[in-house]
Order: structure tokens, then C-alpha cells, then sequence
């Protein structure tokens, strides 16, 4: 603890507002170097020559208004406060900016703190601050995009069998451990008994790498509440966007991002109280 329960809190909240700007970045820019990076390779097994293009990753180039191409200046980068004060439009073009911006940003204030708050300013504070920082964004990237990237929810997995071996988590190694096993293997055979039945694929493989993250996370006794919190609440949200015309090509919803608000809740309120919330 560096002061009191309420300031720690406080101060994490303002690290979060930091953590969300960059979370903003991560989920725009990370699925288009996945993109580049498979074209690339493509094109070298193609045999044919890789075009020169800009550099990209989350560090270049600088963040730019993708209407007309304003390089955003850093006071113009302040979480939260410069949406506010360019009034949610970009100051060159006058281009609305997406309000997500902002609302990442809150969102990842308020995990933070709430993590901090109850776990203090400790190890496990931090620990839980970042699996949430990590949800966030594969949600985001999911919903967008429907991948989940390696790069996420591989770090992810083997955090939480690490937190559990320091005693961060809150969850015993050998629990964490077949969480993890049985996280995977559980969509894995709902994967491979629909494609027998349908001959079509009902999900991806990035939704079992993030369900075992969840289980090295909450431990194997979380699995059960986790998976039928997510599975209620995306047959609702799938539903409704049928019925509003809503979904997109193909007919389909990822599944990422109810996994993800499955395991944030599993955080703030408890596995058990899953299961509860969704009358079990």
C-alpha cells in the first residue's frame, strides 16, 4: 500500500486512462500487422516480391486521423480530456472521432482501480489490472475483426499459470493448471463435434487459447459458470442482431468478446455469482 485503499485506487485509476489510450492503439493497429505480416508471408511462398510499404507496429507511425491524414499532436492524445476538448472531432477536418476512444480509456481506469482496490498495490493488483487490460482489448479486437491474436491470449495463458504459481491469483498451480488443460479442450471437442455433425467450423482456435486463459485465470471450478454466462449472453445478443438485421456477412457473432465479459465478470463479482446472474 503506498498511501490508503482510496488513493492507490485513485492513482491506478490514472495509470488505466494511460493503459486504455495505448489498449486504443493495440486494438487498431495489431489486427492490420497480423494482415501485412500473412501477406508478406504469402507472397514469399508465392515467390513473388514483398512490396515495400510504410512501416508499421504500436509504435510507428505516429497516430494519424484517418479521414485526413492530421498527425496527432500529443495534446491532442490526453485520454479522455482532449476528446473532450476537441469535442469529439478532429481538429484539422473536424471528422467526428469515435467515442470507444474515450470509453476504452474509462473502461481501463476503472479495472484498474477496481483491481487495485481490492487486491492493494501489490503484485496481485497489478497482475489482475493487466488480465483485464488483455481482455479488453481481445474483446474489441474480436468484435471487430473476429480474430483473437496469439500474441494476447498466448501471454495471457501463461501469465495466469505464473500468477498462480507466485500466489497472485489467488488460485492453486494445479488448479490453474487443469483449468488451462480444461479450457482448451472442452471448446476444442464442441469445435470438432460440430464440424462432424455440420461439416462447417463453429468457432476458431483463438477461442480455446482464450478459454484456457480463463481457466489458468479462475481455476477449473470457474470453467462451468464462465462458458454458460458467455453462451446465454451471446445467444441474446445474437438473436437480437438477427432479429435488427444487424449481424454481418455470414450470418455469425464472435464469441471472443463473451468470453472476455465472462471472465471480467468472474473478476469484479466472483465465478459463483455467474451462475446466480444467469438464475443456476
Amino acid at each position: 500500500m503506498l498511501v490508503s485503499p482510496g488513493i492507490d485506487a485513485g492513482l491506478a485509476a490514472l495509470l488505466g486512462l494511460l493503459v486504455g489510450s495505448f489498449l486504443n492503439v493495440v486494438i487498431h493497429r495489431l489486427p492490420r500487422i497480423m494482415e501485412r505480416q500473412w501477406a508478406a508471408e504469402c507472397a514469399e511462398l508465392n515467390g513473388q516480391p514483398v512490396s515495400a510499404t510504410e512501416p508499421l507496429d504500436l509504435m510507428r507511425p505516429r497516430s494519424r486521423c484517418p479521414h485526413c491524414g492530421h498527425a496527432i499532436r500529443w495534446w491532442e492524445n490526453i485520454p479522455v480530456l482532449s476528446w473532450l476538448a476537441l469535442r469529439g472531432k478532429c481538429s484539422a477536418c473536424r471528422a467526428p472521432i469515435s467515442l470507444r476512444y474515450p470509453l476504452v480509456e474509462l473502461a481501463t481506469a476503472a479495472l484498474f482501480g477496481y483491481a487495485v482496490w481490492r487486491w492493494g498495490a501489490t503484485a496481485s493488483g497489478l497482475a489482475w489490472s493487466g488480465f483485464a487490460a488483455a481482455l479488453l482489448a481481445l474483446a474489441l479486437i474480436d468484435w471487430d475483426t473476429t480474430l483473437l491474436p496469439d500474441d494476447l491470449t498466448l501471454p495471457l495463458l501463461w501469465a495466469g499459470l505464473i500468477a498462480a504459481a507466485l500466489r497472485w491469483s489467488g488460485v492453486p498451480l494445479i488448479d490453474a493448471l487443469w483449468g488451462a488443460v480444461g479450457g482448451y479442450l472442452s471448446l476444442w471437442l464442441v469445435y470438432q463435434g460440430f464440424k462432424l455433425l455440420t461439416g462447417k467450423e463453429g468457432m476458431g482456435f483463438g477461442d480455446f487459447k482464450l478459454f484456457a486463459a480463463l481457466g489458468a485465470w479462475f481455476g477449473w471450478q470457474a470453467l462451468v459458470p464462465m462458458i454458460l454466462m458467455a453462451s446465454v449472453i451471446g445467444a441474446v445478443v445474437g438473436i437480437a442482431l438477427k432479429l435488427s438485421s444487424g449481424l454481418r456477412e455470414g450470418g455469425y457473432v464472435p464469441f471472443g468478446p463473451f468470453l472476455a465479459g465472462a471472465g471480467l465478470t468472474a473478476m469484479v463479482f466472483g465465478p459463483a455469482a455467474i451462475l446466480q446472474a444467469i438464475g443456476l
